[in-house]
């Protein structure tokens, strides 16, 4: 599921929530950043473009495109604490590591390229037999695992109440693009005269929170002691999740993504979205 890129260092589904570690791993001694924002930026079309756009690129529009969708992350050189590129790199986990599907794209309903789209960071799904999983995704793009546990938690207190729940399908049932395949069935299943109850059954809240890691920092390789090292650390940061989560009522699945430097990612990822807005 994961792919070649990302390495899965947990994958512990028996747990309530559900854990799961990944990390970047390493190349020629250093730590893959700069890689990792290629990985990242090859999904900025899917991530920036309603479905009907995306789908319509093509030899002729692709690089205009492509420099749309750059543009509408942010045009500011006050970049550093943004949030876009931590619902780019949760998008891109749930595609390459849970094989979910895309549902929206909150980046198109930008009223102005440096304005922040609140509500759920991805709204993803998962068809099966018996009907859709709905992903309604958090993500903390922090260097302090500490934090960003603490704010994500108080965030899911506020999320999953019944009114704002209410607003906010009624918000992501306008943004559905109706040439979506499963357009009609996510409709359906956000409309107000389904109890929550019935929803919450088919509801997964994939949770992802990336940290300065010390283990990630002090390595160069991905060895057996670094992964032993790094599976200590990730279930140390998983006890005071869970010690901090009230979120019980609805599948939770917890996503650590230990970063050697978060500081080295945006500083990547912010280069090569210069380059794209270029086209």
């Amino acid at each position: 599921m994961a792919g070649p890129f990302f390495k899965i260092v947990v994958n512990d589904l028996a747990r309530t929530p559900r854990l799961t570690g990944i990390c970047a791993g390493y190349e020629l001694g250093a730590w893959r950043a700069d890689q990792l924002s290629k990985l990242l930026f090859q999904s900025l079309p899917d991530f920036c473009l309603r479905y009907s756009e995306y789908h319509s690129i093509d030899a002729g529009n692709a690089a205009e495109r492509l420099g749309e969708a750059a543009r509408k992350i942010y045009q500011t050189d006050a970049y550093r604490n943004r949030g876009e590129f931590g619902e780019l790199i949760l998008h891109v986990a749930l595609k390459k590591v849970f094989a979910t599907l895309p549902a929206i794209s909150k980046i198109y309903f930008k009223d102005s390229s440096n304005h922040a789209v609140k509500g759920f960071d991805a709204v993803h799904v998962v068809p099966t037999q018996a009907g859709l999983e709905l992903w309604l995704g958090e993500v903390k793009f922090y260097q302090n695992i500490g934090k960003a546990i603490t704010d994500v938690c108080l965030e899911l207190d506020a999320h999953f109440e019944r009114e704002y729940l209410r607003d906010e399908f009624l918000l992501i049932k306008g943004k559905i693009d109706e040439t979506w395949p499963h357009a009609q069935r996510l409709q359906q299943l956000l409309d107000e005269t389904v109890s929550l109850d019935a929803v919450f059954d088919v509801v997964v809240v994939p949770v992802l929170l990336t940290y300065n890691s010390p283990t990630t920092a002090l390595h160069n390789q991905s060895t057996d002691e670094y992964l032993r090292l790094l599976t200590a650390e990730l279930e140390k940061h998983y006890q005071t999740f869970i010690s901090k989560n009230n979120l019980t009522h609805i599948e939770v699945r917890l996503i650590l993504f230990p970063l050697s430097e978060k500081k080295l990612l945006v500083d990547a990822l912010h280069k090569r979205l210069e380059i794209y807005q270029c086209l």
